[in-house]
Formats: structure tokens, sequence, C-alpha cells
């Protein structure tokens, strides 16, 4: 019963999570999601106007938003394996007390 609740929960958190981030992608039209990269390469523009990037991308995607979007999935996964490593190590020290 409690293995029910459990999945319950966190599948209902994760609907969440998928809302929040596909959310404002939807209703916000024509909004600028640009993040510091951006501001970066114009701040090295203006201090040296004959700078050249070292490296190219690979593959740009389509649109700053799902940049953004990417950018936040990756974080998020992060986030996940790095919480199941600290409540895995907290509960193998609570299983050997």
């Amino acid at each position: 019963m409690k293995d029910k609740k459990f999945l319950m929960k966190n599948l209902i958190l994760g609907l969440l999570v998928i809302l929040l981030v596909v959310f404002p992608l939807v209703t916000i039209k024509n909004a600028e999601f640009a993040g510091a990269d951006d501001r970066a390469t114009e701040a090295i523009a203006q201090v040296d106007k004959n700078y050249k990037p070292w490296f190219k991308p690979i593959w740009e995607p389509p649109s700053g938003e799902i940049e953004s979007l990417l950018f936040a999935l990756q974080a998020a996964i992060g986030a996940g394996f790095l919480g199941y490593y600290i409540g895995v190590a907290k509960g193998r020290k609570n299983a050997n007390r």
C-alpha cells in the first residue's frame, strides 16, 4: 500500500515538473529565453573586435527555447542522479545501524 502511494506521489510530481517546463513554452508567445552565453559573446565582441571563437557547435538547437529546455532537462537529470545517490547513501547508512 505504501509503495502505491509513493509511486502515485512521484508520478504526480513528475507530471507537475513536465507541466512547469512545457507551460511557459506553449503560453508565452514571442518570449526571449536567452541565456548568459549570448551576453558573454556580446561582451567579448565589445572588448576585442578581432576575436574568433576556438570551436563551433556540432549541432545547434532550432530555437533558444529548445536550447533552454535541453539545458533545464540536463540539470534535472543531474539533480535526479545526485538525489538518488544521496538517498542510497543515506539508506545504506541507516541499514548499517
